[in-house]
Parts: C-alpha cells; structure tokens; sequence
C-alpha cells in the first residue's frame, strides 16, 4: 500500500527533552507525490512548572504563547488525534528534519505525559524518516545533483535546514516557525525527487524496519554517507551482525578495511570494537528503527565514489557474508555491551526505563480522556496501577482545575511547582533566566528581540510572584 506523507516541526521552550515543552507544532499532510491533502498549525501556553529559555524564545519568537488559552494537554490531544486521523486509511511516514535526535522525542515524551499513546510515528505500519539523515548520505554521494551549500562561504558543508532552503531557492523569511520549517522541509524533497528520484524513493522505501531490513539483507554492498564536523563522509558496507536482546540494533562493516585481517580477531579484540565504535572503527553500529544514511550501491552512477575498485569491494563484502562464525562473534559482542543507563530522577524521564503500561492503566488512560468531571478524573487517578501515570494524571487535573481538588493531590502540585520555580535543577531556573535577560537586553540593540525578551522576563517575573 503506498503511503501518505505527514512533514512536522515543533517550536520549544528549550532544548532539554525532558523539561523542555511544545509550543508550537506544525504538520502538513501530503501524498506519496508531495501533493497537498491538509495541515494543522497548533500552540499552547507554557505549562505552570515549565521554564522558558531566553534563547529558545529569540529563536522561535513565539510570545503569543504566553497569553494562550489552549493547555498543553488540549494541544498533545489535538496533534494526536489529527495525526491518528490522517493514518486511519493508509500508513503515513512521519518527515521530520533532525527529528530522531529532538523533536521526535519531544513528540513522544509529551504524548506519553499526557496519558496518550507515545508511538504514533513507528507503529500500525507508520514510518518514519529524518530528512537530515537522508541529507547526509546526498552530500556524500550525490552533491553533484543536489547543491549542499558551505558553511559560512567556508570550505566545510551546512546541512542547516534553513540554508539548503535557500541554496534551492526556497523563501526561508519565516524561518524557525513550525508550519514554514515543514513547507521547507516539502520543497526540499521536491527538489531531490526532481533530481534523484530513486534515492528519494530509496529513503521512502526505507523508513519502516521492514524497508531498511530487506535492503540491509539484499544488496552485495551499500553506500553509507556521514556528515561529521562539516565534512562528508562515505563508507561501502555490508551488515555483519545484531543484537538478538536490543532487535533493533545492528552492525555494520566497514569494506574500506581489509575483511581478511578482522574476520580473523579473536572475540575479545572483536568485543574491544563493538564496544569503543567511533567512526574510525571497521565495526559501526546503527538502529534500524531509526533513518540510516544509506542507499544501495546500485544507485551510485559513477565506480570512483571509493577508493576501492567496485568488484574488490564485491569480493570483501562475500566473505563478511559468507563467514558465519565471524558474524556470530559480532552478534554476541554486540548482546555483551555493557548500557549503562542512568536511572532517571524524575517522571518526565521514565518513558522508556517503566515499562508500558498494564492493560487495565490503558482503559484508564482512555476513560480519562473522556471525562469532564474533576471527581472522575480524581478517581481515576488513584485507580492507576502504574504509580507513575498516576502522577502525571495528578498534574493535568491539578492545570485543568482550580477547585474540588483533594488536599493530597493539591499538596503534591504545590511541592512541584515549588520545585521547578523556586529551586535550580535539570529544568532550569527562573533566577538564571532572569538573570541572562538582562544581559541578553544589554547587549542587543534589535527592537524585535527585546520585544521578545522583554515578553519572556513578564512571563518569567509572573511565575515568581
């Protein structure tokens, strides 16, 4: 079944993911030829506990969130519903740009603390694909076809979303505003499936795990470009191993060292690689949930992308493939990493370190999102098995209602807001951002910015008072 496209971009009040909050998203709906079907363009105002970074609102502008109306529970719920909606008849691939790294994750953390489903983009057969991943492996195979402007006029390549933007020709006056980055983010694909039709439609065809497994295990070889430090990159690879724990991540080798020479290390020097990576090492690991920068060789018009003659390269690659105990030393190598994840000291964190959630918390999360009735919501929220969606339950009602609260429920909102307004933390500061206004106000003479600043220090000062 072909696919629809869904392009979205968020506006946040930091970069922090997990004390950072929407305020703006923006998705556009197209078809499988980039043709317009829909599009939402939503906003909310900061949560009570949320603080604004200065920066972030210079770069985003968006003030009128402060005087908003709509709550950030109302938002997440409206994004989910409409993104459900355009899913309902066929699959979508979720586009964002830089998106498996932030705004994906924001996405996912902000439905999750709303009670609401947190794997909208990845799941009932949805894909999703980060454009700036798609650009790194464009940059290292086909800037001959597609135009990768400089960084700075400088010898070094900007992927910036804004300056490819323009180096093809698209209006980025409104740059850093949600629906205008997802407008750029079209015309950008526009340009490459003009181009290079079938790298476009390579990525397209790749953005599930079935997509990227079928290519992973079907080509001799495949043309793996980085842009690392300004600098592109480009590796001929072949997959050698995965993780049978973690299914998603695999490894992949590199064809530019010698197969004989690594095929033959022991499992301890094999285990050594596995564990230190780094783009140097003839091991690299990547997850096949996510966009990999890769494309099949097939696609590379011209033999001199490698140093290596292409049927020397052919040849490599058949022995990481036909050596199986050397596969299987990498499959446990990489099932032996040791993941040290820190345990998380806050709700907002715990995502993916709880668990999902039990059958009987999900009918929960579906009754409450239903119900108007502060007494209700209480009830349920004291119903939750999951200690940790009881918590977050407690929050939406207590920003939702100022009155019929229980005086437990209300004197752990207070501890919170006490917490994240009166203290410094991962979250921030207000002190601080107070603090860096001024400075910021000394220092700029741009009407707009202290505008913007001057709106984020009342914003900030009522937080206090």
């Amino acid at each position: 079944m072909t696919s629809n496209l869904v392009f979205y971009d968020t506006e946040t009040t930091g970069i922090h993911k997990d004390f950072s909050q929407i305020i703006q998203c923006g998705s556009i709906f197209t078809d499988i030829n980039l043709g317009y079907k829909d599009q939402q363009n939503i906003g909310s105002a900061p949560l009570p506990w949320i603080i604004p970074q200065p920066k972030a609102m210079l770069t985003n502008k968006k003030i009128n969130s402060f005087k908003s109306n709509v709550s950030h529970y109302q938002m997440m719920k409206d994004i989910q519903h409409q993104w459900k909606e355009w899913c309902a008849d066929r699959p979508s691939i979720f586009v964002t740009y830089n998106g498996h790294a932030f705004d994906e994750e924001l996405i996912r953390r902000q439905f999750w603390c709303n009670l609401l489903e947190p794997y909208v983009t990845n799941t009932n057969q949805n894909g999703r694909l980060d454009l700036m991943l798609m650009i790194h492996n464009i940059a290292s195979f086909f800037s001959e076809e597609i135009s990768i402007p400089f960084f700075q006029e400088g010898p070094t390549l900007s992927i910036k979303l804004e300056h490819l933007a323009k180096e093809h020709g698209i209006d980025v006056s409104d740059a850093h505003d949600a629906i205008s980055d997802c407008k750029f983010m079209i015309g950008l694909c526009e340009v490459i499936k003009n181009k290079i039709p079938e790298v476009f439609d390579s990525f397209i065809n790749t953005s599930t795990k079935e997509g990227i497994k079928n290519l992973l295990y079907r080509d001799e070889f495949l043309a793996l470009g980085e842009v690392y430090r300004r600098h592109a990159f480009k590796y001929p690879v072949v997959m050698c191993g995965a993780d049978s724990s973690r299914p998603n991540d695999i490894c992949l080798f590199d064809l530019s060292f010698d197969p004989e020479e690594i095929c033959e290390l022991d499992f301890t020097e094999i285990n050594k690689l596995i564990q230190a990576g780094g783009r140097d090492s003839p091991l690299k690991k990547y997850k096949i949930n996510k966009t990999i920068p890769i494309c099949s060789n097939e696609l590379l018009t011209k033999n001199n992308h490698f140093d290596i003659e292409h049927s020397k390269l052919q040849r490599r690659a058949e022995m990481v493939k036909t050596n199986e105990d050397f596969q299987s030393k990498v499959s446990q190598a990489m099932q032996d990493r040791i993941m040290n994840f820190p345990e998380p000291d806050y709700v907002e964190g715990t995502i993916y370190s709880g668990g999902f959630p039990s059958y009987k918390d999900k009918d929960l999360m579906q009754e409450f999102h239903l119900s108007d009735n502060v007494e209700h919501l209480v009830k349920i929220s004291r119903n939750f098995e999951d200690e940790r969606f009881r918590i977050l339950a407690e929050r939406i009602i207590c920003s939702k209602y100022k009155t019929d609260i229980p005086q437990d429920i209300m004197k752990r909102f207070d501890d919170l807001m006490h917490e994240r307004i009166k203290t410094e933390g991962k979250w921030g500061s207000v002190e601080k951002s107070l603090q860096e206004i001024e400075k910021l106000l000394d220092e700029n003479s741009n009407k707009e910015d202290k505008e913007i600043l001057l709106a984020t220090k009342e914003h900030l000062s009522s937080m206090i008072l």
